[in-house]
């Protein structure tokens, strides 16, 4: 059976639980405590050799980077055509927002939270603010661009279905919501596509952010999009 080597505070760990849940792909997890240094073991560097989450294990078959890993899955398993259609045109529009993603959404959205929350709770430091305000600002960017560009007239990022691009994008628009960012606030378009993601992905959607959400809760903040 297909072994998930994940930590759900990590955003790509929750795009490959949820969208492993949802196209009932069979599994086993593996939960990697990252705040432990579990993913500094030898026995996990073994999983792997980059010590970081998710990666899998199918069968002696071993994978990381969350981006590869769904590709992976997606060919194959019999899956609905489109998560990651097999028509080339359609693909690479999906393919269009994975590669665009990384040095826009993923990275401002993780390291706007890294430095504005994990890092001074973490290491009892000071917040950085200096840091913090450039990667607000490069995140609001990327989402500008997310509410003008990715979701002009389509439903998701990919055409009028979702896809593995959304979860994935999903998943990190959630994350800075512990700090107190709501991605939402003042992009329509936004908010109605995170909610069509939502409920594209019910009810495992709920379920991998369970950890998000209490930690959202903890301190008060809201979920994205929801009205006070």
């Amino acid at each position: 059976m297909l072994k998930l080597y994940i930590d759900l505070m990590s955003q790509p760990s929750r795009a490959l639980y949820i969208f492993l849940k949802k196209t009932k792909i069979p599994f086993e997890t593996n939960l990697v405590n990252l705040a432990k240094g579990a993913h500094r073991t030898e026995e996990y560097a073994a999983i792997n050799p980059f010590q970081q989450v998710p990666a899998i294990d199918d069968n002696g078959f071993k994978l990381s980077e969350s981006v590869a890993i769904l590709r992976y899955l997606c060919r194959e398993h019999n899956i609905d055509d489109h998560w990651y259609p097999k028509d080339s045109k359609a693909q690479a529009r999906v393919d269009q927002y994975l590669e665009w993603q990384h040095v826009n959404t993923r990275i401002s959205c993780a390291m706007y939270f890294q430095h504005k929350f994990l890092i001074p709770k973490m290491f009892g430091t000071e917040v950085n603010e200096k840091k913090v305000a450039d990667f607000q600002s490069r995140m609001e960017d990327a989402l500008e661009n997310f509410e003008t560009i990715w979701l002009k007239d389509q439903l998701f990022l990919a055409g009028n279905k979702a896809s593995i691009a959304d979860i994935l994008a999903a998943c990190e628009l959630e994350q800075p919501s512990m700090a107190g960012y709501d991605v939402c606030e003042g992009r329509p378009l936004v908010t109605a596509w995170l909610q069509r993601v939502r409920e594209a992905f019910h009810p495992y959607y709920d379920e991998g952010h369970a950890i998000v959400s209490k930690v959202r809760a903890k301190q008060g903040f809201k979920i994205p999009g929801a009205k006070l």
